[in-house]
């Protein structure tokens, strides 16, 4: 990890080490007033329906901030999120500490001299409006704190001259292609399969049907191909349909980098965000292509560099005319 990714990360969890901290402080502070069963969960009406042991309360209390903190480190240190996106990140790990460190102290002192059935005043609803408001000002905080350690790059700001080529000569054709090993796809077509052969069996036909359609799409992406021609860029499958093309018109420019499919895209397969869009079949290097739209579109396949590079020497070619 280098030392702007620790910073990043260490930025990002901050927050959650303190309201620990602090909830942990007030937790001995008030420790010997509090009864053997606390109220922890309230009605809309704030009355208690739900109760949990001190030391299973505290438990929860430093596995939620720990675990929290752990997550928004990660991501941060993963160093997907670009400029704006980094710092409101980070202004809502801020902001995430903020409101549930606050609730997790307003039941603790709710608690304070209680009886064992519970607080008399229930949990005053006003807590709620405190903890929201503390929220906005620790996330205001995060967004002023996250100026102290320099955001990603975004890699669309590149200068495009910068960009691999593969040198042509005029007139020369050029093209591409990989495929890509997708485990999982043979698997998840056992599993429709076996799926549909059941429900069809015991339930109906016309439910179980549409299961083996859905068998058969997967199963054209069991060997995906990635090609790279003077057409663009195209994903395809064992069948001519279904594809994803991506013309060299709509294109600005592409990249070989890492990409990680759970933080950036948000799992595994066709996936659309809402500033990017691809066919992700692992972590790790992939063809990025920034499209003229501000989007990106991402296929996760070996020797990306390579397809990345012909693509932005064919764009070359198409603006020259040659």
């Amino acid at each position: 990890m280098t030392s702007k990714n620790l910073g990043r990360a260490t930025l990002a969890a901050l927050p959650f080490v303190l309201a620990l901290l602090v909830d942990l402080v007030l937790h001995l502070t008030v420790k010997d007033r509090l009864p053997a069963r606390l109220a922890v969960h309230f009605d809309a009406g704030g009355s208690a329906d739900g109760y949990m042991g001190i030391t299973a309360h505290l438990l929860y209390t430093v596995t939620s901030l720990l675990v929290l903190g752990a997550l928004w480190a990660f991501i941060a240190a993963d160093g997907k999120l670009y400029g704006r996106a980094h710092r409101w990140f980070i202004g809502g790990g801020f902001a995430v500490a903020a409101f549930l460190g606050y609730l997790m102290i307003a039941v603790l002192f709710v608690n304070v001299d209680a009886p064992e059935s519970g607080p008399d005043g229930g949990f005053p609803l006003r807590h709620i409006a405190v903890a929201l408001g503390a929220a906005v000002l620790a996330g205001a905080l995060g967004l002023l704190c996250s100026r102290l350690v320099p955001a990603v790059e975004d890699p669309r700001d590149a200068d495009p001259a910068n960009r691999e080529r593969i040198a042509l000569a005029d007139g020369e054709v050029a093209g591409w292609a990989r495929g890509i090993g997708v485990w999982w796809a043979p698997v998840a077509v056992l599993v429709l399969l076996a799926t549909g052969v059941t429900v069809g069996l015991e339930v109906n036909w016309f439910i179980g049907a549409p299961l083996f359609v859905l068998a058969l799409v997967v199963a054209t992406f069991c060997r995906p191909h990635v090609t790279v021609d003077r057409r663009g860029l195209t994903v395809s499958g064992l069948l001519p349909r279904p594809r994803v093309r991506v013309r060299l018109e709509r294109m600005a420019g592409a990249d070989s980098r890492r990409v990680n499919a759970l933080a950036e895209y948000g799992g595994w397969g066709y996936r659309i965000r809402p500033e990017r869009s691809g066919v992700i079949t692992r972590s790790g290097e992939a063809i990025v292509v920034s499209l003229s739209s501000g989007r990106e579109f991402a296929v996760t396949v070996d020797d990306s560099a390579t397809g990345a590079a012909l693509l932005n020497t064919l764009l070359d070619r198409q603006r020259t005319g040659r």
